[in-house]
């Protein structure tokens, strides 16, 4: 994801950080490096070294900072980030099954009843088109316990 335009609001303390047809509010207190009512904001932008998915902002004093695309959509919980969040960690977690079980990858790759290209998609960590149900029977002919627990967010603290 890029990122559009990046706007300080110092009456909300935050960033407005437009991503697509979205705008994410980011605030100064999330911040390593934070804006102070004496060293404020002298400018921000899309900063092109971090390929348009990140801004920089630097303060009066000099000093500057960078905020990733990811920090920013985690922040605020985007649906579509929190799902490839999760299949990245279920990628993971079937690598790591995948390399300590005493099955041949052949017989994982049948027992699935897929085929070898779409078995190295599955493992692929980065490969975001994948469905959590396809990850959830790897897991399972990996003789893994899968549960899935939903609860209500606690809240988040500044």
């Amino acid at each position: 994801m890029k990122i559009r335009r990046v706007v300080p609001n110092n009456r909300k303390k935050a960033f407005e950080v437009s991503v697509g047809r979205r705008v994410y509010v980011f605030p100064y207190a999330v911040l390593d490096l934070q804006p102070t009512s004496t060293d404020r904001i002298a400018r921000v932008y899309v900063d092109k070294e971090l390929g348009n998915e990140g801004f920089t902002f630097l303060l009066e004093s000099g000093r500057e900072d960078s905020v990733h695309i990811d920090d920013v959509l985690f922040y605020n919980r985007d649906p579509s980030y929190m799902r490839d969040l999760l299949l990245y960690k279920l990628s993971v977690e079937a690598q790591k099954r995948v390399s300590a079980s005493p099955l041949a990858k052949r017989e994982i790759i049948r027992r699935l009843g897929t085929s070898a290209t779409q078995f190295y998609r599955l493992l692929d960590p980065t490969n975001c088109r994948k469905s959590i149900g396809q990850m959830v029977s790897l897991l399972f002919v990996l003789d893994c316990e899968v549960r899935l627990e939903v609860r209500k967010r606690r809240r988040r603290s500044a």
